[in-house]
């Protein structure tokens, strides 16, 4: 039998974690942050503050493991396998993974790069082993029950060297696909491992849990290729040499960043990255040789650093152009700061904005967002917004990527029930049927195969 156990990202967008037990071994898959609770509380993750497990989960950061001791799980975790590098699905494993010493903690080598930054930034020691794995590799987990294969399958998302993790059991395989989309032109990496999945079919998979975020919307996701055009569009547009630049994204978007870059130099100006979270993933991008224009940035971390620097940006406004962090106005972030004139720099009639990224949707943010908007209009600020494309598969990514798997049984994950609803439909529509061989479920939930 196999029992998985939807711990969290079954009721919301982000705290994802999944558990799955065989005889007396579990494994756990992502354990991540709920970030809007933290945009709430005003506790973004540029202000330098220091978390306690406790607090969180308090306000309901993160997954609620808990449930874990109850089901008589705690002590047969054998390893915490990480997909990729956000934060809705690594964040929490600082505040969770003493929970289970005797667990490795297995991810690609930038993910695993990304988490020991955390770590050091939070002062946080975790005894547990860490394994770095190449995607389209095989590791064999040591269990109670004797040893269990995982597979990394190759994927693209919006962050580096993201996979899909497949565990293959004497009970059957369970593959994990939270977060991915069919890229076939990335900007940095190879497109998919399709062959793979395809042969995976082929083979058998018991249970699919995957990424339903989209899965309403009727769309191919399309291509980073067509966010780099984007970018040189937006870019082109700003011609005043005397306005101030500045370009907003996700932090973790090292392809993002890239196509900033290559074309931010056509513009003339110093480009300067300003923000604790972009320091924390170029740096593991850097160490794991996939930031190739690393050289061509200047990147500051510290608050005294970014406001002697705004002062340079104040007076000599067209030279140069400052990536920063804040895109969803996370309270304490470098934009909501100078948005709300708590820097030495301040916004003046034309300067230019543009928002590399869409708005996650969560309550708080559009929220934050709104309010944002409303004020850079009013200092007269020329915005560019939605210069981006999805990390996430829509409708018609899923269908084929169930075309590919043909798994025996189905549970959306990563998402509301509004959200994933639309995966059960999508589901009947090829032959499944609810209840039977697709499964909403709730977070705390236990499902049995």
């Amino acid at each position: 039998m196999i029992e998985i156990c939807t711990i969290g990202g079954y009721e919301e967008v982000g705290k994802n974690m999944t558990a799955v037990k065989i005889g007396e071994d579990v494994v756990i898959f992502d354990c991540g942050t709920y970030l809007p609770v933290l945009i709430e509380h005003k506790e973004g993750l540029e202000t330098g503050g220091k978390y306690s497990p406790q607090h969180l989960r308090k306000i309901g950061a993160l997954p609620n493991d808990l449930v874990l001791d109850k089901l008589g799980w705690t002590k047969k975790v054998c390893a915490i396998v990480i997909g990729h590098a956000h934060l809705d699905h690594i964040g929490a494993v600082p505040y969770i993974a003493q929970r289970y010493p005797q667990a490795e903690i297995l991810a690609s080598p930038f993910t695993i790069e990304v988490l020991e930054s955390i770590l050091n930034d939070e002062g946080i020691k975790l005894s547990n082993k860490r394994k770095k794995i190449h995607a389209n590799s095989i590791y064999f987990i040591k269990g109670k029950s004797g040893k269990i294969k995982l597979e990394f399958v190759h994927t693209t998302h919006s962050t580096l060297q993201c996979v899909l993790p497949v565990l293959h059991t004497k009970e059957g395989t369970v593959f994990y696909a939270l977060d991915f989309k069919f890229d076939n032109y990335p900007t940095i990496g190879a497109p998919p491992n399709y062959k793979r999945l395809k042969e995976l079919g082929k083979q058998g998979i018991k249970v699919l849990v995957v990424d339903s975020l989209y899965s309403g919307v009727d769309r191919r996701t399309a291509s980073e290729r067509i966010a780099r055009n984007l970018i040189e569009d937006a870019l082109s547009f700003v011609r005043d040499k005397n306005a101030a630049l500045f370009v907003t994204t996700f932090s973790s978007h090292i392809a993002r960043l890239k196509s900033i870059v290559e074309f931010g130099k056509k513009t003339n100006r110093q480009i300067v990255f300003i923000g604790r979270s972009l320091n924390k993933y170029v740096e593991a991008a850097k160490r794991v040789n996939l930031c190739p224009f690393y050289k061509s940035i200047r990147l500051l971390k510290y608050k005294d650093q970014v406001n002697s620097f705004l002062k340079k940006v104040e007076k000599n406004r067209g030279d140069y152009l400052v990536v920063c962090t804040g895109h969803q106005a996370e309270p304490g972030s470098i934009l909501d700061r100078i948005v709300g004139d708590q820097t030495p720099f301040k916004f003046m009639p034309g300067d230019h904005l543009i928002f590399s990224s869409s708005i996650i949707p969560a309550t708080p943010n559009i929220n934050a967002r709104e309010a944002m908007d409303k004020k850079l209009k009013k200092k007269g600020v020329r915005i560019q917004t939605d210069i981006h494309v999805s990390g996430h598969a829509g409708r018609e990514d899923l269908r084929d990527l169930l075309s590919m798997l043909k798994p025996q049984h189905i549970i959306p994950a990563h998402g509301s029930l509004k959200q994933e609803t639309p995966m059960i439909e999508l589901a009947s529509e090829m032959g499944y049927k609810p209840h039977e061989n697709s499964h909403l479920s709730h977070d705390g939930k236990v499902l049995r195969f």
